[in-house]
């Protein structure tokens, strides 16, 4: 019978995020700090963006794909390196493999948007399009890795990788020295893991809570048995925290040293969306803005000191853009459906809209339903989708209704 030997893991140490902070010196760039008077007001304490979604190819991939790369030795340089990556990955891959001068292949799903597939071969990889998931995705980068000597540049769960997204906590202690709490989202835990490796080396009272989809949350249980599990399915429209299993390494470091995992609903990850477009002008992936996700969702939480939340991507589909948009402003009450019954009438449909032109409702819809047998033989039920101005206005809009005497459905 064969025993697999249990490997150590790997530990990453400040030096470690130190000696990756020199070597991405003039390659990656030191993000903006943006408050935010907004959040700060919502929770009473105040509230930075760290804005790595206006880093390099639109994520904080690029700090640690470099890393990794720039660490090989000259004989793997030579082989190349091979990635598997739905979007940010594949994009921080394709620009550290271009300028370090190393040939890059990366393995795409066949449903990879088009923008984030163009946006990596622009970079200069190879792109090939494997696979429905990203699980048969990286499978086929892996069989690539062993068939022709490339190296394969994991996502999350290498050292150097952890090393350098771990720059982005020392950037954050040095534009906020006085924050206390750090709100960070978790897919793999690559992110996670260096900032908490470089934030608790230098200052262990700062809290590190990482943020995760409810749907695709696979860090809970395995933090409550003590070693990486798997979920089936996840599911979330934040594709880049959509990770079926912690990795290893930052799994290790993840259990030692975050303070907290939150986990957060697709209707918060919608209106956090929409917030930072809104009132922080910052064009920011579901992914990204997890962690304003969980300051909207649990704002009494974060009261006791300034809060630092990463926005760690913006590389965002326009067609996802515009499905979540909508998704964000219903969830904030800013869409409203409803439907009534009317009389079959002449007229009858034009009070109605009086009526919500009184109260200043912008009717988007309107159907109408005459053959229902639930109808009388006299009536009509109409079905409304109107742009509010909030949760106040859709109750204003139908104690409206009601007062003008239509009966609402739903």
């Amino acid at each position: 019978m064969n025993y697999r030997v249990p490997q150590p893991v790997p530990q990453v140490i400040l030096d470690d995020v130190r000696g990756a902070q020199k070597m991405l010196s003039g390659v990656s760039r030191v993000t903006a700090m943006e408050g935010s008077r907004y959040l700060s007001s919502l929770t009473g304490s105040p509230v930075h963006l760290k804005c790595e979604n206006l880093q390099r190819t639109g994520s904080f991939k690029l700090r640690g794909a470099y890393v990794r790369i720039a660490g090989l030795r000259p004989e793997q340089r030579a082989a190349g390196v091979v990635a598997a990556s739905a979007g940010n990955h594949a994009q921080g891959v394709a620009l550290a493999s271009s300028l370090l001068g190393v040939r890059s292949t990366v393995f795409m799903p066949v449903g990879a948007p088009l923008p984030k597939v163009a946006a990596t071969q622009e970079y200069g990889a190879e792109v090939r399009m494997h696979g429905e998931v990203v699980d048969e995705t990286l499978a086929a980068a892996q069989e690539y890795a062993d068939r022709t000597g490339a190296v394969f540049i994991h996502p999350f769960d290498h050292r150097d990788i952890i090393a350098g997204q771990g720059t982005v906590g020392l950037e954050i202690l040095e534009q906020c020295p006085e924050v206390r709490t750090i709100l960070v989202g978790i897919g793999g835990g690559g992110l996670a893991a260096g900032v908490a490796v470089a934030v608790k080396a230098l200052r262990p009272d700062v809290r590190v809570i990482g943020v995760q989809a409810a749907g695709a949350a696979a860090y809970p249980p395995s933090l409550k048995v003590g070693h990486p599990v798997s979920i089936d399915n996840p599911n979330t429209m934040a594709d880049g925290i959509k990770v079926g299993r912690p990795g290893d390494i930052p799994f290790k470091i993840i259990g030692e040293l975050l303070d907290d995992v939150r986990t957060v609903s697709e209707d918060a990850l919608s209106s956090a969306l929409l917030l930072c477009l809104e009132r922080a002008k910052m064009v920011v992936e579901p992914a990204g803005c997890s962690p304003v996700a969980a300051l909207l969702s649990e704002p009494e939480r974060y009261g006791d000191g300034p809060v630092v939340a990463v926005l760690s991507g913006g590389n965002i589909d326009p067609l996802l853009l515009q499905r979540i948009l909508r998704h964000g402003m219903a969830a904030a009450g800013r869409y409203l459906s409803l439907r009534l019954r009317v009389t079959d009438r002449p007229g009858a449909l034009a009070g109605l809209l009086g009526e919500l032109s009184v109260v200043d409702a912008n009717v988007l819809d309107v159907s109408h339903v005459r053959t229902d047998p639930r109808l009388g033989l006299t009536e009509v039920e109409v079905e409304l989708h109107l742009e509010t101005k909030g949760p106040k206005h859709c109750a204003d809009v139908a104690r409206a209704l009601h007062g003008a005497g239509y009966k609402v459905m739903s």
